[in-house]
């Protein structure tokens, strides 16, 4: 087994370190380690921190690989410094079987660089009618813990109540996709000034607050957990910190996006824009930043969402909703959240990763950099600052909407139980 020496490493933004990894594990971290058999990578000052963990991602695959596949997808985790990525289930088939969950899951072993737990749909089909194979997926080989019928809402209460009382008897999770379908009907772009003057239908932020505070009540009443998926209004803030000043075990994420884009820029009519949840306000967005400060919102997940040229370069009305996310979303963590003063590097390695292991229980992920801990590790040049070339994603798809912008930082290596997927900011 081969020996690395990580020397000079700022681990989670301390004082600079030596990093010895022996194998798949880290096997000492101090100062002035012996490099005696070691490949030494010369850190320079560089954060160390904890292989990045995305609860929330697209990989395709199965049915659309014209827009991502599961290999291309790792090879863009790896290049943003992630080492475990949750992928849902809005395939073609949806991931509702234990079959499909673990065709994905053995891809995401096959690909090498990166870790794939793929998410269980909650209904059949996405369809909100009747329960899929929430035990079934558990006890598979892919071992499911996070159910979710992302790109849609559990709408209806009692399909909702059933699941959460199915997950709580393994202690799994359902992430919503908090959308009440009725209020969005024709909805194109956030709800507000802008909308009214572009006259493109609003996207009412109720639609999402009235959703949460449903299933909040709904998990208390059964006793289980609930995930929020991709909250991102003011008004949702409020009701997760009450619902957690409750006790209930609720817990939530805000996407890189919605911590910097607002609605302003949908002025453009740039369909690079469109997305669901759709870009806020500033007051939203100032609101989310407080609350991923203040631990009220958990973590930070990417909503990578591919799609090819040809679904978003086309007109406003007629384009796929979606971002892709995972290899920007460290550098707009750090523009929004670090160097604004918000979280030093030890709240992003929460937020980014220890957080997101827990909630999804991903094993060997999102652990401390100390001895004997698994060599899950990502490099960060923080000093970095350039522009985003989406020609260079490893992503298959590009539509990202930092195209031309300069954001910080840039990850340079990323060690997946040891094993080096990107040296240099270039893929193994």
């Amino acid at each position: 087994m081969s020996k690395t020496l990580i020397r000079g490493a700022k681990v989670l933004g301390g004082e600079p370190q030596d990093v010895l990894i022996d194998g798949a594990t880290i096997a000492e971290v101090g100062t002035g380690l012996s490099a005696e058999g070691a490949e030494v990578v010369e850190a320079g000052g560089k954060v160390l921190l904890p292989g990045l963990v995305d609860l929330h991602t697209h990989l395709r695959e199965p049915g659309r690989e014209d827009s991502e596949t599961v290999l291309t997808g790792t090879r863009a985790a790896a290049s943003g410094g992630y080492t475990n990525v949750f992928a849902m289930a809005n395939t073609f088939p949806v991931a509702d079987t234990a079959g499909v969950v673990e065709q994905v899951w053995r891809l995401g072993q096959e690909s090498g660089y990166c870790d794939v737990q793929p998410i269980g749909a909650v209904t059949v089909g996405l369809e909100g009618a009747k329960l899929a194979e929430l035990g079934a997926m558990h006890e598979s080989a892919a071992g499911v813990t996070v159910f979710s019928d992302d790109g849609k809402c559990v709408h209806d209460a009692v399909i909702m109540r059933r699941a959460l009382e199915y997950v709580k008897a393994f202690n799994g999770v359902v992430a919503q996709h908090a959308q009440e379908p009725r209020l969005t009907e024709g909805a194109q772009m956030n709800e507000g000034v802008v909308s009214a003057e572009l006259g493109l239908g609003g996207w009412p932020a109720v639609a999402e607050e009235s959703i949460i505070a449903r299933d909040v009540l709904l998990a208390e009443h059964v006793g289980s957990r609930v995930h929020i998926c991709h909250l991102s209004t003011a008004g949702s803030v409020e009701i997760v910190r009450w619902a957690k000043s409750r006790g209930i075990d609720v817990t939530a994420e805000v996407t890189p996006h919605h911590l910097l884009l607002t609605d302003e820029l949908v002025r453009s009519y740039n369909p690079v824009y469109k997305v669901n949840p759709p870009l806020r306000t500033e007051r939203d967005v100032l609101a989310l930043r407080e609350a991923l400060a203040d631990g009220t919102i958990d973590i930070v997940a990417t909503d990578h969402a591919p799609h090819p040229h040809e679904d978003k370069d086309c007109e406003w009305a007629a384009a796929a909703m979606g971002m892709v996310g995972l290899e920007t979303a460290l550098s707009v963590v750090q523009e929004t959240m670090v160097d604004t003063g918000l979280l030093d590097w030890a709240g992003v390695a929460d937020r980014m990763s220890v957080k997101p292991a827990q909630i999804g229980q991903a094993t060997g992920h999102g652990r401390p950099v100390s001895a004997g801990e698994p060599a899950n590790l990502t490099l960060v040049d923080t000093e970095y600052r350039g522009q985003v070339d989406p020609a260079g994603f490893a992503s298959r798809s590009r539509n990202t909407p930092y195209e031309g912008r300069e954001l910080p930082g840039r990850v340079t290596h990323t060690w997946l139980r040891g094993q080096a997927t990107l040296v240099d900011g270039k893929l193994t």
